[in-house]
């Protein structure tokens, strides 16, 4: 595996993405504390429902900090808090300080696990085209499985096909 990450040390591109991630929490909190109320009247909200958003808003008020660090773990919160807690108005150096400490613990992992998992792949294609060519159809046939077994137990049938097509 590389010590680089584009061009630039590994530790150097995981602060980079931390800072990212960071950046990307102020701006989900700025539009929602721009938008307020008017949240509740948005196309967007409108399409996952108002019930829906105002469950997560009830998060953040009941957990605060705590909801906004930890929504860097569950991926549809991860937007959807920060956007909430802006428009809930919470307090701002509260927000930071949770959204901080959640961006420089979610990250690296996430990046240095990627890095890995990709260098990793490029090592197995390197030495072996048939391993690799194993390797991605197991993982198609693991994501399939999955998919299916996800169908079976919520009763939902798969993509219809009418006869003829």
């Amino acid at each position: 595996m590389r010590d680089t990450f584009w061009g630039m040390p590994l530790w150097l591109g995981v602060a980079a993405a931390v800072l990212i991630i960071f950046v990307r929490g102020q701006v989900y909190y700025w539009i929602g504390r721009g938008l307020g109320e008017r949240l509740y009247t948005s196309r967007p909200v409108r399409r996952i429902g108002v019930e829906r958003v105002r469950k997560v808003e009830g998060l953040v008020a009941r957990r605060g900090a705590v909801a906004v660090f930890g929504a860097h773990w569950v991926a549809g919160l991860r937007h959807a808090i920060p956007i909430c807690a802006g428009a809930a108005r919470m307090p701002l150096p509260r927000y930071v300080a949770a959204s901080a400490l959640g961006s420089a613990l979610w990250t690296p992992p996430w990046v240095v696990g990627g890095y890995a998992v990709v260098w990793g792949w490029l090592e197995v294609f390197g030495r072996s085209p048939v391993a690799a060519g194993a390797l991605a159809a197991a993982v198609v046939a693991v994501i399939a499985a999955l998919v299916l077994l996800r169908r079976r137990r919520r009763g939902t049938p798969g993509p219809r096909v009418r006869p003829g097509d």
